[in-house]
């Protein structure tokens, strides 16, 4: 038998996963659907459906005509559009986010968290007086020590597995894991009850020390709960580790349902292990794992092949064993690519129209999403919204059919094809039609694209497309991984700065009219600021190429400009600017920066 991973318990994560998630968000719009049967339809298929409605024998993936048939009073929503999923993901991730001190929060899909509170934990656990567990307080901010809850450290909330009695536990020292991950089930516990109390959603909650561990354990009280794996993550001189919660936990799952083990991996293990690809019988952790000399080598010759990464057989071995060291990824506010696609049966994509037809409306979904996702509205003095982030690159993707064997079988294609070309500008034009954007971008750009993936005239068939936006920089911001810099905001800011610094010149007696010098958007009674946002061709503001991504800030003027009585030091060269060429000569920078 191959040695066990080595595990590193450290940290606490914690994992969310909103309850039928899809269903709810229209149950929040209309709370009445919360006691009706519901279900959400895309194409013809039941994608998902709340509780009411799986008590009344209906299940995810199951035809439309025949959830009505079950279920005659069934409401059918339909859920083609992404839209509102996507913005209550979004709000609902803003919000758990909120909590966690360094923004652990990495969002998987639209309906689960993973969360690394270890920090929060630790800092806790420190405050904990051991005399009185059962009215301790947790901290939510460092600072302020009223910002928290009242808990009761005696005992873990919600669930746990293995089962305890009555929750409660007796520690030998206050540091232990077991008192850390109690910290834990109580840091979710009220997680969720703010989660369902301000947004209407409930979850499901998983506590351990990793994410595969946290999501797996999460699972085991659905819906509306929470568990917390107990120790011994480890048993004590075993190198199979048979005493530990964790290997007993693992062994007992299917082995396809475990994360990290696709469809195809588990089809592998199945030979392996088997001698079978398919078979009614579950295929268990335990079976893989105590199979006759399994081990990393065993899995790494048993697993790869053509896309599979290096060290597949490591990493395998180590998820059977519950080890899962990959941190929670570190909050990211804009995704790096936006992509749209659809599958189409036999026959759906026979002529150019039709591809030309169903490109659109990829397109107009692609151009909504980026619209939802990087544009920023909350600058109310902006004449019209504001891109984030600026994608460089439009992708068109397909993946055609494998044509028949000589039997009249096929097989399945997991591969795509795809083409790259530079993203036009006219995507950003906030104040243009979706349609005609849509239209355009497929007249003039996807259609060439599709053609030189497809040269042939006809008979691609095609399963699926797909259209992205990628290369994604984040611009007119402030952050330093911006590329460039809000130039009309800028502007607005160094108005402020400079407002204490002009030289007001004294009214002209007698009623002449006196020399006010350059500043002729003052002299028309115009405010100076409102046409100086710079913008690229198409309206989007100015996006730098500077490979830093970094506009240099001086600490001593909020990164804006150092300000004297007679000129404006420039941040960016250094350069002493009069007030009147501000304007010139940041737009200088602006074209340099673009032009390199």
């Amino acid at each position: 038998m191959a040695a066990v991973p080595t595990r590193n318990d450290r940290r606490v994560i914690l994992h969310l996963d909103y309850d039928c998630f899809y269903a709810s968000v229209f149950e929040v719009e209309q709370p009445a659907l919360k006691s009706l049967p519901l279900a959400v339809q895309q194409k013809q298929i039941v994608v998902t459906c709340n509780y009411e409605a799986r008590r009344r024998g209906l299940h995810k993936l199951q035809l439309i005509k025949d959830a009505k048939r079950i279920c005659p009073d069934v409401v059918i929503v339909l859920g083609e559009d992404l839209t509102k999923f996507r913005d209550a993901s979004k709000d609902l991730y803003s919000f758990v986010r909120g909590f966690i001190w360094g923004g652990r929060v990495e969002r998987l899909g639209f309906d689960e968290l993973s969360l690394d509170v270890t920090e929060m934990i630790d800092y806790n656990v420190q405050l904990l007086n051991s005399n009185d567990l059962t009215t301790a307080f947790f901290h939510l901010d460092r600072k302020d020590p009223t910002v928290g809850f009242v808990y009761d450290a005696s005992r873990f909330l919600g669930a746990t597995y293995p089962p305890m009695q009555d929750g409660s536990v007796v520690l030998p020292k206050i540091s232990s894991l077991d008192m850390r991950l109690l910290l834990g089930s109580h840091l979710i516990g009220y997680l969720r009850s703010r989660m369902e109390l301000e947004k209407g959603f409930t979850a499901t909650g998983g506590v351990s020390t990793s994410k595969l561990l946290a999501k797996l354990v999460g699972s085991v009280h659905k819906p509306n709960n929470q568990t917390t794996l107990l120790p011994p993550y480890e048993s004590p001189g075993d190198s199979v580790s048979e005493g530990s919660n964790v290997t007993q936990f693992m062994d007992d799952h299917e082995i396809r349902k475990i994360p990290g083990i696709g469809s195809r991996l588990a089809q592998k293990l199945r030979l392996k292990v088997t001698g079978q690809t398919t078979g009614e019988e579950k295929l268990t952790v335990r079976d893989v794992r105590l199979f006759p000399g399994m081990g990393p080598p065993a899995l790494e010759k048993t697993l790869s092949g053509p896309g599979a990464p290096k060290g597949i057989g490591m990493k395998v071995w180590s998820i059977l064993h519950g080890v899962d060291n990959m941190d929670v990824l570190e909050a990211r506010d804009l995704p790096t690519q936006i992509s749209i696609e659809d599958t189409y049966g036999r026959g759906r994509l026979d002529t150019i129209e039709n591809v030309r037809r169903e490109l659109e409306v990829l397109a107009r979904s692609l151009i909504r999403r980026m619209r939802t996702d990087l544009l920023d509205r909350t600058d109310s003095t902006a004449p019209q919204p504001r891109w984030l982030g600026h994608p460089r690159t439009l992708r068109l993707s397909t993946r055609p059919r494998n044509p028949p064997e000589t039997d009249g079988a096929r097989s399945y294609n997991w591969n795509r094809i795809s083409r790259s070309a530079p993203l036009p500008s006219f995507v950003f034009h906030v104040d243009e039609n979706i349609d005609a954007i849509a239209e355009r971008l497929v007249h003039e750009h996807a259609m060439t694209m599709f053609r030189k993936l497809h040269p042939e005239k006809s008979g691609w068939d095609l399963q699926l497309m797909n259209i992205a936006v990628t290369n994604l920089v984040e611009s007119a911001g402030d952050q330093k991984q911006s590329s460039g810099r809000d130039i009309g905001k800028m502007f607005r800011q160094q108005e402020a700065v400079l407002r204490d610094w002009r030289v007001h010149e004294p009214e002209p007696e007698n009623g002449e009219q006196g020399d006010k010098g350059p500043d002729t958007n003052e002299s028309r009674g115009q405010d100076p600021l409102r046409e100086e946002k710079m913008q690229q061709p198409g309206g989007c503001d100015v996006v730098s190429d500077r490979e830093d991504g970094e506009w240099q800030e001086d600490d001593e003027s909020d990164g804006l400009w150092r300000v004297s009585l007679a000129n404006v030091e420039c941040s960016l060269c250094g350069a002493s600017i009069p007030h009147f060429a501000l304007l010139a000569h940041e737009t200088f920078h602006a074209a340099e920066n673009e032009a390199g």
